[in-house]
Order: C-alpha cells, then sequence, then structure tokens
C-alpha cells in the first residue's frame, strides 16, 4: 500500500490540486469493502504495473492515474452506474469523468489515453492461466448472491462480448503482448 500511497501523492502533485483530508484513505477503505474479491487494491497494483510500461505513450498521464484511482472507487455488483458515481467522487480532485465512463465497456475508445486505460483495466484478461482462473473465482464471489445458470449465462455475454472485438486490445503494447493470451483464457 505503500507504494499506492507514493503514487497518489505524485498523481495530486502533477495535477496541481490538494485532495481533500482523507480522500486517500477514503480510496483505500472503499477498495477493501467486504463484497470485493477482485475489485480490490491487488487490482489496482496490477494496473499500477501496466500503467508504467504504457506511460510513455499517454498524453496525460496524471489523468490516466487519477483515473485508475476511481475506476472502480464505487463498485456495487447490483447497481449499474458504478463508474457515473466513481467518476463524480473523482470530481473532488479533478474532473477525469470522460476516462472514467470508458471503464463501462460498452464501447471501444477512441481517445489514446482512454484506449490505454481500458487497456489497462482489461489487462487481467490476458493474464496468466492461474492468475485468470483466480479473476474468474474473484468475479463469482462479488457476484455471489445471482444464481448459477444465471452468472454462467451473464458471464458468457461479457466475455463473448470482448471474443466478438476485431481485437480485444486498443493498443498496439498490450495487443502484443497480451491478445493471444486473452483470446484463449475467454
Amino acid at each position: 500500500m505503500a507504494e499506492l500511497a507514493r503514487r497518489w501523492t505524485e498523481c495530486c502533485a502533477a495535477l496541481g490540486v490538494e485532495p481533500p483530508a482523507g480522500a486517500f484513505d477514503d480510496l483505500v477503505a472503499r477498495y477493501g469493502e467486504p463484497h470485493r474479491a477482485y475489485h480490490t487494491l491487488r487490482h489496482l497494483e496490477e494496473c499500477f504495473a501496466w500503467y508504467d510500461e504504457v506511460r510513455a505513450m499517454m498524453r496525460q498521464p496524471a489523468r490516466v492515474a487519477l483515473a485508475l484511482f476511481y475506476h472502480d472507487a464505487i463498485y456495487d455488483p447490483h447497481a449499474h452506474d458504478n463508474e457515473a458515481k466513481s467518476a463524480e467522487l473523482a470530481r473532488a480532485i479533478a474532473d477525469v469523468t470522460d476516462l472514467i465512463m470508458a471503464t463501462k465497456h460498452d464501447a471501444v475508445p477512441v481517445e489514446p489515453d482512454s484506449r490505454l486505460l481500458v487497456d489497462i483495466d482489461l489487462s487481467i484478461l490476458g493474464a496468466s492461466q492461474p492468475r485468470f482462473d483466480e479473476y474468474e473465482r474473484q468475479i463469482r464471489f462479488e457476484y455471489s448472491w445471482v444464481s448459477d445458470g444465471d452468472f454462467r449465462r451473464g458471464r458468457a455475454a461479457v466475455l463473448k462480448s470482448f471474443l466478438a472485438r476485431a481485437t480485444i486490445y486498443a493498443t498496439e503494447p498490450l495487443r502484443a503482448r497480451l491478445e493471444s493470451t486473452a483470446r484463449a483464457n475467454l
């Protein structure tokens, strides 16, 4: 968590903003909510590892970093407006609504930083088989309130939507490194 705290401080400094008192601690608490298994601090850490890989390609890396911190800040698997609520929460620091809303994954983004952010968020699909299997178990936990049959149908629809794309990853670095593994995992 010390690494995430350092990144938080650097992100806010790069944006030239003073976050509200306790904002980082609030994020940590949100990502530690008991109904989460995948959308946790580990997810943020994994995302920031990819952020480091492609940071040089970003037009506004501090905005992308802030969007990463907030993209799953609000996470209720019963709701359909998590991204909008997360974007609203982030506005206390800076407006990164466009970036956060791209993580709804309902369309392939056009803007370069959004494309990088979405690819980073989807990097788990191209993870090693053991990590991908763990991810799937974590998602099932987060949707434990859904019957097995309904979960399988819903999950299959989500994963098939990614497979139906010409490419899962919109940016060359992640496509080159993760596309074939992601397709095999899915």
